[in-house]
């Protein structure tokens, strides 16, 4: 019986998937596309350990057919696929759907299959904060971003959306048969890249300041966790941690200057903007930003928000790596394949 990870090719599902693999595991790896080689060449090159092996499937999240198919006979369900864009011009249909809808056909295959005993599901700390906080205030996992919206924040939505399918769903299962069920809320995701693909999502921010596509750096905390670490959380999640556990997995964090100064000194033959704007600037530049809403700015830009990761420590016995580790094993494999 094997492991499935969902979205496979991804940036926190390949790690997965190479944590599955050096432990010896069996794992059914679904991607969308199994011709494409930014989806599962990296895959395929990943070492196996001894009694490991890896069979790489076709799944898309909006055919049911494709995802009981994935899921059929499996004992242990890793599902990591969803939309990482945070912004588009039509939100419902590439950020919330593939995240609501793709849930919905994973949990309805799990209950057909009736062989899965663990279920563990990535969220996000997207789905636990709120649109309005107060600067400095410390959130843990009681917290709901229950007042995501489509217009303002669909990440939040389509990952609260998602949870809440997938807990709903639990709750509705016989006691008896009911699979085992751990989310984890990770933040801003740094570590190695495997594939061009994974420059997207977390990474997205570092890339613009690899391609100098902004002369300055927003006055912007950052919360961190790095990729391998995120992986592990997610394994030891099969067999550790609370049932119907939420765990937060926060390292620290950096202010977007510091980012900066660190990816200079460690890359001072490259060309980096190190200058911080004002924040009454990046008010004014917001007005103009494609990506970037002066409300969002507003929320956002000079406050600081920390995250109770304390409980991932205690239950999955998690050890962070350091923010500014993660932040500078990024680049290499960028630099090295000429990603940039």
């Amino acid at each position: 019986m094997a492991v499935v990870v969902t979205g496979a090719s991804g940036y926190i599902g390949s790690h997965i998937v190479a944590n599955l693999l050096a432990r010896g595991e069996a794992v059914r790896a679904t991607v969308r596309d199994v011709t494409d080689p930014e989806r599962v060449a990296h895959l395929e090159a990943l070492p196996i350990a001894d009694g490991g092996s890896l069979d790489i499937v076709e799944m898309d999240l909006f055919d049911a057919a494709s995802v009981d198919a994935a899921i059929a006979g499996a004992s242990d369900l890793i599902h990591t696929a969803a939309s990482v864009i945070v912004r588009s011009k039509d939100p419902q249909r590439k950020i919330v759907d593939p995240s609501v809808i793709g849930t919905e056909n994973v949990v309805a295959a799990v209950e057909k299959a009736g062989t899965v005993e663990r279920f563990v599901h990535t969220s996000s700390t997207a789905a636990i904060r709120p649109m309005n906080y107060r600067d400095g205030m410390t959130l843990t996992t009681d917290t709901w971003a229950d007042d995501a919206t489509l217009e303002d924040n669909p990440y939040g939505l389509a990952k609260v959306s998602s949870e809440r399918i997938v807990r709903g769903w639990h709750a509705a299962q016989p006691a008896e048969s009911r699979p085992r069920l751990v989310t984890i809320h990770p933040c801003m995701v740094f570590g190695p890249p495997m594939s061009p693909r994974h420059l997207r999502g977390s990474l997205a921010l570092l890339m613009a300041m690899v391609r100098r596509e902004t002369p300055l750096n927003l006055p912007m905390q950052v919360s961190i966790v790095d990729v391998r670490d995120v992986a592990e959380a997610h394994v030891r999640a099969l067999t550790g941690g609370e049932e119907e556990g939420r765990y937060l997995v926060v390292a620290g964090d950096m202010m977007m200057g510091d980012m900066a100064k660190a990816l200079k000194k460690a890359h001072p033959k490259r060309r980096w903007a190190t200058w911080v704007a004002p924040y009454w600037f990046a008010l004014f530049v917001a007005l103009f930003h494609p990506k970037i809403s002066v409300s969002w700015a507003r929320n956002h830009l000079r406050k600081k928000l920390y995250w109770d990761a304390s409980p991932a420590e205690r239950d999955l016995e998690m050890i962070w790596k350091d923010p500014i580790e993660s932040l500078l094993d990024t680049t290499p494999a960028i630099f090295e394949n000429g990603w940039d």
